[in-house]
């Protein structure tokens, strides 16, 4: 059904979650077997509390992270993705990873709804640098303040641009896909709820069940991401 409402559909919106970003090589820093959140408690080292209390541990760590990030490329889906949204197939790309693989595959129209680990900010003024310099070990603004990754943390509300462009999105959904979040964190397990309140075929492609599953109208766990999309992707030409 999925290539059909494809076709069919004038304003398709994607949604992103760690599933899609595990395909490329990158671990998924939530799940249970994976070393980083065995070491360390999340919400005391990707806080704001981490930030301001325990600031070399805190840079220690999202160094680590920026770093793995690094290490790793979009696949072969973002680039289809990417491809989608220049023949107007897909509008719109609402993510909850922080890896910019989206853009670096090409996408524009991307709401990052909890930021990226491609850049940095200044915790002070709010000045903006790339993530290399955590690369070349420079923690520090030129007015002193420290340099952070522009991500959400624990204890920080979803970036607002971000969040009120992905609403938007999902109301004018006509097909909403979801590729590869097991929607367990809110508020962004909201937006797949908003586009089918307001009449949007909803698609559901992750390796797990799904709290939502039972409001979609097709949910496919038997396929990778990067193998559907490729799938899909050959039957459009």
């Amino acid at each position: 059904m999925l290539k059909k409402w494809l076709q069919e559909s004038d304003y398709t919106v994607v949604f992103t979650g760690a599933g899609m970003s595990t395909e490329s090589g990158l671990p998924d820093f939530r799940s249970s077997n994976q070393g980083m959140w065995k070491k360390k408690d999340p919400s005391k080292i990707a806080s704001t509390k981490a930030l301001n209390e325990n600031v070399h541990e805190f840079i220690a760590f999202y160094r680590e992270r920026v770093l793995g990030v690094k290490e790793y490329k979009p696949h072969k889906g973002h680039f289809i993705l990417a491809d989608w949204e220049k023949q107007k197939i897909v509008k719109h790309i609402i993510t909850q990873n922080v890896d910019g693989f989206h853009q670096q595959a090409g996408s524009q129209q991307v709401a990052e709804l909890h930021g990226t680990l491609q850049k940095l900010h200044c915790q002070s003024c709010g000045k903006e640098y790339s993530s290399e310099e955590y690369i070349h070990q420079e923690y520090y603004c030129t007015c002193g303040g420290v340099l952070r990754p522009s991500i959400v943390l624990f204890g920080e509300s979803l970036p607002e641009k971000a969040f009120q462009t992905a609403y938007e999105e999902a109301t004018k959904a006509e097909l909403f896909v979801v590729l590869g979040s097991s929607l367990s964190v809110t508020p962004a397990n909201q937006f797949p709820l908003i586009a089918k309140e307001n009449g949007a075929k909803l698609v559901i492609v992750n390796m797990e069940k799904t709290d939502f599953d039972m409001y979609a109208d097709e949910v496919i766990q038997d396929k990778k991401i990067g193998e559907l999309l490729v799938e899909l992707d050959q039957k459009n030409h």
